[in-house]
């Protein structure tokens, strides 16, 4: 398969992720659905690992260890918090503004040297996530009212899933040059997934899976299934076969396919605030690099390399 093409199905897939994520929450508790997600996920392409015949060092699996961490843990365990609170069409926004934070992280812990033409337009991008995160605020008039609170808070979880996300793909891709895609899906998600057992167990003494209705199961057929199994599979393949700099390129294609599937789903229609938003994203991230796909994934090479 084309990596391009394999990369574009898995961001569809994770677009529309988001509005049917959101719904299934209603039902399942987070952390067994990110558990079960990703588990049994990894269960489903273990006999692509075994064909894949990938050698590993002990040594790899302390890198494995905190991609696994990152990228599920960490990022995908913020994302389903985040989603409990706020709109869903607002996670693949802030997602989108990945350089943003990339750009501030390499100049905060890199020391790179600012260059005034990216820095005014990061900083035009960040008001557009800032306006996007304090919507909530902006729609009813202030703070102290309990679901603007949650959802201000549920925003802010989505940008921490961000930023997991982008350490979580400079360690991937790390890995990706030396273990086989599958291998590192396996370990990842096995990895990831063990340390929420606790917080599993905790859910546990509530809820029994015969709590779980038709938007429950659906999600986490979908989850597991298609969002996880393939999406990852896909994506890890392409990312194997490109440049890291290029696969934040398709990262564009999940606002529009999570608009499509909130709007008659969940009835989240984008208002002023959100189209405002997300123009400051864009033309921010244009105006830094003439381009739209901007990601700077080289700057924080010496970041990665620490874990």
């Amino acid at each position: 398969m084309n990596p391009a093409v394999a990369l574009i199905i898995a961001n569809i897939i994770w677009g529309a992720g988001s509005p049917i994520f959101k719904i299934a929450l209603t039902n399942v508790p987070p952390f067994l659905f990110v558990f079960l997600r990703f588990f049994v996920a990894a269960l489903l392409i273990l006999p692509f690992v075994l064909k894949e015949k990938s050698k590993i060092r002990l040594s790899d699996f302390g890198d494995l260890f905190i991609a696994g961490i990152f990228g599920v843990t960490l990022r995908i365990s913020t994302y389903f918090l985040g989603l409990q609170r706020t709109q869903s069409i607002n996670s693949p926004i802030i997602s989108s503004a990945s350089p943003v934070f990339l750009f501030f992280l390499a100049v905060i812990f890199l020391k790179e040297k600012i260059n005034l033409k990216v820095f005014y337009g990061m900083l035009i991008s960040l008001g557009g996530v800032m306006v996007i995160v304090l919507a909530p605020i902006f729609r009813s008039g202030g703070i102290g009212l309990e679901q603007t609170d949650k959802s201000v808070e549920g925003n802010i979880l989505f940008i921490l899933a961000a930023i997991f996300g982008l350490i979580a793909v400079l360690l991937h891709k790390k890995l990706l040059d030396k273990i086989g895609p599958y291998t590192v899906a396996f370990w990842s998600f096995i990895l990831g997934s063990l340390p929420l057992l606790p917080l599993v167990i905790n859910e546990l003494k509530t809820w029994s899976f015969a709590d779980l209705n038709f938007y429950g199961a659906f999600g986490l057929i979908y989850g597991i299934f298609l969002n996880t199994a393939l999406a990852y599979a896909l994506y890890y393949f392409g990312m194997s076969k490109i440049k890291a700099q290029e696969v934040g390129t398709f990262f564009y294609v999940d606002p529009v396919i999570a608009i499509l599937i909130a709007a008659p789903l969940l009835g989240e229609i984008p208002d002023k605030f959100f189209v405002i938003g997300t123009f400051l994203v864009f033309i921010g991230i244009y105006m830094s690099e003439g381009r739209i796909p901007w990601h700077p994934f080289h700057k924080l090479k010496r970041i990665g390399k620490t874990y």
